[in-house]
C-alpha cells in the first residue's frame, strides 16, 4: 500500500460545518485547555490519560475498538480505596460549602491536601453546619469533622474561629488549608491566622519543592515562600483527586467549643434586586439568546428564579437585552455558580466567557450545538414550554415549603 496520506474532503468539510448531523463526531477529543488563571488543565477522562499516581486511563466505551459512541449506560468503574489506619500527621482543609456542597474551588483544595499528606498523611475536612453532599470519599477526604449547632449558623466567623481552634488543639494538623474566596473562606483563614498569631501564605496558586507561590501586586506577580502551616490557596491551585476513593470516616472532637462573646450579630439574609448585581459577581445567571421568542416570559422566568439575567451578543444586537448584560469575551467574563442559557448556540466567544462557570444548563431545540456540548445538564425542546413548566415547578415547591412551614 501506499505510505501516502490521503485526505477525505468531505470529512473535512463535516468539521467545519456546525450545522451537519455529524459534526461532533468529526471534532478531536479535547485533551488540554488553559484555565482562567493561565494553568493548563487535563482531562482526567480523557483516553490515555496518565494521572499523578502513575496509572493509566482506560477507555471502556470500545471507541478504540470501533464500538458505538452511543451506549445506554457507562461502564461503572470501582476506584481503588485509599485507606490511611493510623495517620501520621494531619491536613486540616476548610472547605467553603457555599450551598452545602463541594465547589470546583473546595475540591482544588482538597487535591492539594492530597498532594501535601501523601501516603502517611490524612487529609481531615472540616464542615459547619449541616450540609449536603455525598461524594467527599471521591473528593479525597480521609476524615470527615461535621461542627453542628446554632452558634455556627449563619456569619458567625469568631464562633466558627473557635472551632478551628479547638480543631487545632486536638488534632494538631501540618497544615491548614482554606479557599482564599469571598465567599468566607478568605476572611475565616485570615481571622484564624490572627487568632492563631501565624502569617498566612495567601493567594496561592502552586505548592512545588518547599515553596508557596502566591499572587502579588495586583496578581501581576508571583511571590515564593517557604511553606507555612496555614495556606490560603487560590482556584486550580492543583488537580482534583480523580483516581482514589477515600474513606471519608466521621471524627468528633474531644471537647466542647466554647463559645465566644459574639460582637457580631446575624441579622439574617437580605433581599437584594438581581438586576442590581454585577455580571462579574453574579453566583445565579439565567442568560437568553437567538433561541428565545417569547422575552416577557423569559424575564417571568428569571424573575420567578431570583435570577440574574444575562445575554448572547446576538440578543443584545437586537434590542433585546441591554449591552451591559452580554456575556462573552466581547462582553463580561462571568464565574457564576450556576448558569442557565436559553435559545444560546455557542459561540466560542460566549463559551471564553462562561469558561470558569461551575455548572451549566443548556435550554435548546437543536442536540448538536455547542452550548449543550459545554452544558452539565441539557435540555431538549422549545424553550416556551420548558420556561412555563419551570416557573409552575418553582410555584409547587415553594407553596408545599409554607405549608410545611404553617
Amino acid at each position: 500500500m501506499s505510505d501516502i496520506i490521503r485526505r477525505d474532503p468531505r470529512a473535512e468539510w463535516i468539521a467545519r460545518n456546525r450545522l451537519h448531523p455529524l459534526h461532533a463526531a468529526m471534532q478531536p477529543a479535547q485533551r488540554s485547555w488553559m484555565g482562567p488563571n493561565g494553568l493548563i488543565r487535563k482531562n482526567p477522562h480523557g483516553i490515555g490519560f496518565i494521572g499523578p499516581n502513575g496509572l493509566k486511563r482506560i477507555d471502556r466505551s470500545g471507541a478504540q475498538q470501533g464500538g458505538s459512541a452511543k451506549r445506554t449506560a457507562a461502564a461503572e468503574v470501582q476506584l481503588p480505596l485509599h485507606q490511611v489506619a493510623q495517620p501520621a500527621f494531619y491536613i486540616s482543609v476548610v472547605p467553603d460549602m457555599v450551598g452545602g456542597r463541594l465547589s470546583s474551588h473546595d475540591r482544588d483544595l482538597l487535591g492539594l491536601a492530597h498532594q501535601l499528606a501523601g501516603q502517611d498523611g490524612a487529609v481531615l475536612a472540616v464542615v459547619f453546619g449541616e450540609h449536603k453532599e455525598s461524594a467527599f470519599a471521591t473528593a479525597g477526604v480521609d476524615r470527615l469533622l461535621v461542627l453542628q449547632g446554632s452558634e455556627f449558623e449563619g456569619y458567625a466567623p469568631e464562633q466558627r474561629v473557635q472551632g478551628l481552634r479547638a480543631v487545632d488543639n486536638q488534632f494538631s494538623p501540618r497544615h491548614w488549608l482554606l479557599p482564599d474566596s469571598r465567599t468566607g473562606g478568605g476572611e475565616l483563614g485570615r481571622r484564624f491566622a490572627a487568632a492563631l498569631g501565624e502569617r498566612p501564605a495567601t493567594r496561592v496558586w502552586q505548592v512545588k519543592d518547599g515553596q508557596c507561590i502566591g499572587r502579588a501586586g495586583a496578581g501581576l506577580q508571583d511571590l515564593a515562600r517557604p511553606v507555612v502551616r496555614l495556606i490560603l490557596a487560590a482556584a486550580e491551585c492543583a488537580e482534583p483527586v480523580s483516581e482514589t476513593r477515600h474513606e471519608a470516616l466521621p471524627v468528633e472532637l474531644s471537647t466542647s467549643v466554647a463559645r465566644s462573646l459574639a460582637r457580631i450579630e446575624d441579622l439574617g439574609a437580605v433581599a437584594v434586586d438581581p438586576a442590581a448585581i454585577p455580571m462579574a459577581e453574579a453566583e445565579f445567571i439565567f442568560s437568553g439568546g437567538n433561541g428565545v421568542k417569547d422575552w416577557p416570559l423569559f424575564h417571568q422566568t428569571a424573575a420567578a428564579l431570583g435570577a440574574t439575567e444575562g445575554a448572547s451578543r446576538v440578543a443584545v444586537d437586537d434590542g433585546f437585552m441591554a449591552r451591559d448584560r452580554q456575556v462573552g469575551a466581547s462582553g463580561i467574563w462571568v464565574t457564576a455558580r450556576v448558569y442557565v442559557a436559553v435559545g444560546i448556540s455557542g459561540a466560542i466567544q460566549h463559551l471564553q466567557g462562561i469558561g470558569a462557570c461551575d455548572k451549566v444548563v443548556a435550554i435548546n431545540l437543536d442536540p448538536g450545538c455547542d452550548m449543550i456540548k459545554r452544558a452539565d445538564l441539557s435540555v431538549i425542546g422549545d424553550s416556551a414550554e420548558i420556561l412555563k413548566a419551570l416557573i409552575a415547578a418553582v410555584a409547587a415547591y415553594r407553596n408545599d415549603a409554607k405549608r410545611d412551614a404553617a
